[in-house]
């Protein structure tokens, strides 16, 4: 294909990206912002594989705990 031909067909795919407007849920992107509960069996079973990553209830920020560092690095941080 010839440069011109080339630039024309990626100037056409550029041209639909920036004017391509999905439908966006709306509903679905507050749930995820204000962090309503979702009902996601798939979300329940890797939560009961991995009981770290539930979100916590508590009032007080997660805090990161490093499973490799050593006892003293732990009691420092």
């Amino acid at each position: 294909m010839g440069r011109g031909r080339q630039k024309a067909k990626h100037t056409k795919v550029a041209r639909e990206l920036k004017y391509f407007s999905p439908d966006t849920n709306y509903n679905a992107l507050e749930r995820e912002l204000t962090g309503h509960p979702v009902d996601d069996e798939r979300l329940d079973e890797d939560l009961a594989k991995w009981p770290e990553y539930e979100p916590s209830t508590s009032e007080e920020p997660d805090r990161y705990v490093d499973t490799y560092a050593t006892e003293d690095e732990q009691k420092r941080a």
